[in-house]
């Protein structure tokens, strides 16, 4: 990520960039009918934010003035598909032919908990704003004029990559204690490589609440440390993370030992060309006899807590594609990366399918039962540790097994 700035530094009128996104089929339509004309909507967050930054934008918000079963009113006449995503907190899916876009009524905090919000609608955009976590996701557009709007000094702190809470930092960690894993998430994904330059305000408050993550649900802090493993600075704020005892409230398992493991990890990453996959980088990170149990604290899907088990399994004996025949290419890839094994031979490999069936055995004289199976089993392995030769060749090696166990 390359940011100037020149680019980002506040004028009295800045206007948001082009972008792709800008021209998404259906975007200005959807702005019409939410009333941006006369100022009743704006963009808002990670579009604003990403574009500012010459990202690519995947997801699009829009912040409005309008209640909710207005907006709902709106979009069917206007023949747009409203879907009540989120209707409990103000936010209504749109529908559009160039993707899904989150309308979002004005917000104020009634009462938070750390976990849940209770709100009330407004029609302040700055009080909008102030109930938002970090400066530089309080960033409105117009979606006409394309005129930024900056309550909190936010393109300020884009343009030095400061991730910088809004008010009091400890206030915002006790209306959600997420923010606390948000703050380092968006460090790490935003900020520079030099830790020093992490908003020591922020920093100090974060680690005074750390043992607030404990209140918040498994999945809540899966998602995010998730996400947090593989952003571009994950490596060096991991171990602040660790430092400053942040994990040890949630995963205790992620410790000194387990940063330096993950730095070897995604060195190795990069020099095979191979990008950093969440559950790769989890098992790196954690000891190896922790995998079961962190995988179902975490409450990963079955397929993530096999593969983080899996993907601590070593090496093997056998050989890379060995290896990538036995347990597939991906499961592969994580074992030898994180066991400091050479990936190039099963980079874009399909493992073959095995040219022979117990079928066969049965036709060379062996009995249906148990031996076929065993015997099936053997023929593999030579045809594996042979390098996956043709079918002529696998032939042959049945028939000098079979004579063999006949004899």
């Amino acid at each position: 990520m390359t940011t100037s700035r020149d680019a980002l530094q506040a004028t009295d009128v800045m206007i948001l960039p082009d972008a792709a996104w800008r021209a998404r089929a259906g975007l200005d339509a959807l702005a019409t009918v939410l009333g941006a004309a006369d100022g009743d909507s704006r963009f808002v967050g990670g579009a604003v934010r990403d574009t500012l930054l010459g990202m690519d934008v995947a997801d699009i918000d829009i912040a409005t003035r309008l209640p909710p079963q207005e907006v709902i009113e709106r979009l069917q006449d206007a023949r747009i598909k409203a879907v009540p995503t989120g209707l409990a907190h103000g936010t209504i899916t749109a529908v559009t032919p160039g993707g899904p876009v989150e309308v979002t009524t004005l917000r104020r905090d009634v009462s938070t908990d750390g976990r849940h919000a209770i709100i009330a609608y407004t029609d302040d955009w700055r009080e909008d704003a102030a109930r938002r976590d970090f400066t530089m996701n309080a960033l409105y557009a117009d979606p006409v004029t394309g005129e930024i709007v900056d309550y909190f000094n936010g393109l300020d702190d884009l343009a030095a990559r400061r991730v910088r809470f809004i008010g009091d930092p400890l206030r915002r960690i006790a209306e959600d204690h997420l923010r606390i894993l948000r703050f380092f998430r968006f460090h790490a994904r935003f900020g520079p490589p030099d830790q020093n330059a992490i908003d020591q305000a922020g920093l100090d408050a974060c680690t005074t609440r750390a043992n607030d993550l404990m209140a918040l649900s498994r999945e809540r802090v899966a998602s995010e440390v998730l996400k947090l493993l593989v952003a571009a600075n994950a490596v060096p704020v991991v171990g602040l993370m660790v430092d400053r005892g942040i994990f040890r409230a949630v995963l205790p398992e992620i410790d000194a030992a387990g940063t330096a493991r993950l730095a070897l990890l995604a060195d190795r990453e990069a020099a095979a060309g191979i990008l950093p996959d969440p559950i790769r980088r989890l098992a790196a990170v954690i000891a190896p006899a922790a995998a079961e149990a962190v995988g179902a604290r975490l409450k990963l899907s079955n397929v993530d807590r096999k593969r983080l088990i899996a993907a601590t399994g070593g090496p093997g004996d056998e050989g890379p594609l060995a290896l990538a025949y036995r347990v597939g290419p991906a499961n592969a890839v994580d074992r030898l990366l994180i066991a400091g094994e050479d990936v190039s031979s099963i980079v874009g490999w399909a493992p073959p399918p095995f040219p022979f069936s117990g079928g066969a055995l049965v036709e060379r004289g062996l009995r249906k039962g148990p031996d076929v199976a065993a015997m099936l089993r053997q023929v593999e392995t030579r045809w594996i540790a042979e390098g996956f030769p043709d079918k002529a060749r696998v032939a042959t090696i049945a028939d000098q097994l079979v004579a063999e166990a006949l004899r």
